[in-house]
């Protein structure tokens, strides 16, 4: 409309007067003017995503340096305007963020796997201060992240400690239907994606490599999910849920690497407060960890049973986990403070210390030495059924008395069921204040034990003779329909 009246005034200027058409002009432009600063409509957008980009071909552009206000810009619009519902960052391209990168409600930040948020050097930024977090402190919901990589530039920010609260890359408090995937996220201080107070979390089809912190963080949070991620650990955990619950680890492979600063455990569930009692942690592979593969821990005041019980664990294959030589919590589940967690189903290899041990470590060992993390009530137990333990090795802190494949430290509090388990060559033994009346001692027979091939060969001891009550329905043909030891049906 505004240049149909730009083309009259061109024509018709003599006939109206120089004047009125000089005043028709500047209000045609202003209002021309106005609608563009209002709307602040993009150009070059395509259906409902706004695309920012260091070559100039975004609707935002970015120079390499603070390119979080850019990318804030675009996500402002997108807050804004309903129509759009996507901010696109375009590869191959680094984008330089010297402050938070903010995202509002139901809004997608995407990007090409050439695309890179990187934290600037010596940022100096306050403790507790994420790079990527929600506009509303109120809350957030409806945000999907995924993609892009997140470089969290460790090397050149070394006058931070890790594992303190320092450059997480993605933390939403009061977050509803959060949503992170394919991103590869690498060398930061902190966690990959914490949430706290929140539900409906899916962490999947991540690359996860030397954080400072854990992979994934869920605080006080319900329906947490996380599947297909690869993650290696530095610091913490690849994946952690403190008192939350109708939580889903599965699929995932973890490992760490040989270093004082390698990590704790591949995945932990920790309970002070609040419920938990519906968590699963199935078909994962744990190896190489420094400390446990799986870490079950409640402590705090005394609890009802019903708020930490039933957690199932089944079907993971966890080898050479524990290798760290300075605490002796190591091992491949260690657990303490939860009542009738299932265990089984599960291929135990050459872990350090024990295959399944009941403990807690001592508050010396702890990152807080204030925190007390025994657990104060009784009748702790744990239902070990249908897993194969071989080759247990003695820890490497204190090996004496170890190397077996089922220890309890706590036997006035904490008891096993161990029931049709498959034991063999474990250096210590096979149990330490335990016992069972069930369990074989023979060797398993994998199809490629060196390659960590653990399914089982057809004369294999192990197939046909599971507990008899465990779901057989998906077992080998010959097997007769009933259930196998180990993790292969």
């Amino acid at each position: 409309m505004n240049e149909k009246y730009l083309t009259y005034l061109r024509q018709n200027w003599k006939k109206i007067g120089l004047s009125t058409a000089i005043l028709i002009f500047l209000i045609a432009l202003g209002v021309l003017i106005f609608y563009t600063i209002e709307s602040n409509i993009p150009p070059k957008t395509s259906n409902n995503t706004v695309y920012v980009a260091g070559d100039g071909s975004g609707d935002f552009n970015c120079d390499g340096k603070d390119d979080q206000v850019e990318i804030n810009q675009a996500l402002e619009y997108v807050a804004k305007n309903q129509q759009f519902s996507t901010v696109h960052l375009k590869g191959p391209n680094t984008y330089v963020i010297s402050d938070s990168i903010l995202i509002g409600n139901n809004t997608t930040l995407e990007g090409d796997n050439t695309a890179v948020v990187k934290l600037e050097d010596n940022a100096n930024w306050p403790v507790s201060k994420p790079m990527i977090t929600q506009m509303d402190s109120a809350g957030v919901y409806g945000v999907t992240i995924k993609g892009f990589e997140i470089n969290g530039n460790h090397d050149k920010n070394e006058d931070r400690k890790k594992g303190q609260g320092y450059y997480n890359m993605i933390k939403f408090l009061d977050a509803e239907n959060v949503d992170a995937h394919g991103m590869y996220m690498h060398d930061g201080h902190g966690d990959g994606l914490r949430v706290e107070r929140g539900s409906n979390i899916k962490f999947y089809n991540n690359r996860v490599y030397k954080l400072g912190h854990d992979g994934l963080f869920a605080i006080d949070c319900l329906n947490v999910e996380a599947w297909n991620n690869r993650i290696t650990c530095r610091t913490n955990s690849g994946l952690r849920v403190w008192n939350s619950n109708y939580v889903k680890f599965h699929d995932n492979v973890i490992d760490s690497f040989y270093h004082w600063s390698a990590g704790g455990s591949g995945i932990q569930i920790e309970k002070t407060t609040g419920v938990v009692n519906d968590v699963e942690v199935y078909n994962n592979t744990i190896y190489h960890t420094y400390g446990p593969g799986i870490w079950l821990i409640g402590y705090g005041e005394a609890y009802p049973k019903e708020e930490a019980q039933n957690v199932h664990i089944y079907k993971n294959t966890l080898y050479n986990t524990g290798t760290n030589p300075s605490i002796d919590w190591v091992g491949g589940i260690v657990t303490s403070g939860f009542y009738d967690t299932l265990i089984e189903k599960n291929v135990f290899d050459r872990v350090y210390h024990a295959a399944i041990i009941q403990m807690y470590p001592p508050s010396s060992e702890d990152r807080d030495s204030s925190v007390d993390l025994s657990p104060q009530g009784t009748g702790y137990s744990t239902i070990v059924r249908n897993n194969i333990i071989i080759d247990t090795q003695k820890r490497k802190k204190d090996p004496e008395g170890t190397g077996y494949a089922v220890i309890n430290y706590l036997p006035e509090t904490h008891s096993f069921v161990l029931e049709n388990n498959c034991l063999y060559n474990n250096k210590g033994g096979n149990y330490k204040n335990a016992s069972s009346t069930t369990d074989i001692y023979s060797n398993p027979l994998f199809v490629n034990h060196g390659k960590h091939d653990y399914h089982l060969k057809q004369n294999s001891p192990c197939i046909g003779i599971g507990y008899v009550s465990s779901d057989s329905s998906k077992e080998l043909e010959v097997s007769g329909n009933k259930t196998n030891i180990g993790r292969y049906d």
